[in-house]
């Protein structure tokens, strides 16, 4: 069974309470959609793009899964809605309640319309490539043939201001879950087609 690598966001309450109440409840809804394998730690970082907003708090979660990457993506926007995200009427890197990516799936590499795995923007981010680290440093990450340690330590060199903007986040609610050797977590390549 795949596993998909997850990306958690959120700088706004929600009806479960402030951004780090609302990730943990999130996690408990996604592990109505597959099993969480492990999960890291919670980090504050610094808003891209827009940055007249709240800082976020972000994380990564290992979900396996037997959704198809479209069944997955519909069921991750509908979590977000379950939490009072409206990407319709938001501004575009703006403040949000929940933001949930498919960062990446097995080792699979799509192109679709709504659907690109890995996640695009994934080796610039050091707000993902931070926690997926904790959880995976090995992985292999398909379009740079790099391991996602090698593309935080380029990120770094790159932009080491983005990546001095994520700092640990300790909280009551949120707790890491850690992939032991990272073997469970590792995704296993698939045949097939990705969709059946």
């Amino acid at each position: 069974m795949p596993i998909a690598y997850i990306g958690m966001g959120a700088n706004l309450p929600s009806a479960a309470g402030p951004p780090e109440a609302t990730l943990a409840a999130a996690v408990e809804r996604l592990a109505a959609i597959g099993r969480i394998r492990c999960r890291s730690s919670l980090y504050s970082t610094a808003p891209v793009g827009y940055a007249d907003q709240p800082w976020f708090l972000n994380a990564v979660v290992a979900l396996e899964t037997e959704l198809s990457p479209a069944s997955l993506l519909d069921a991750l926007f509908a979590v977000e809605r379950g939490f009072g995200r409206d990407r319709a009427a938001g501004i575009p890197n703006g403040p949000r309640t929940l933001d949930l990516d498919i960062l990446l799936y097995g080792s699979f590499v799509l192109h679709e319309a709504n659907l690109d795995i890995p996640h695009p923007r994934l080796a610039k981010r050091a707000f993902v490539l931070i926690p997926l680290q904790e959880m995976a440093p090995d992985l292999v990450i398909a379009p740079q043939q790099a391991t996602v340690k090698q593309l935080l330590e380029s990120l770094r060199k790159e932009l080491p201001l983005e990546t001095d903007a994520v700092v640990l986040f300790q909280s009551d609610v949120w707790r890491a879950l850690p992939c032991g050797d990272n073997s469970a977590a590792r995704p296993r390549p698939e045949s097939g087609d990705p969709d059946r």
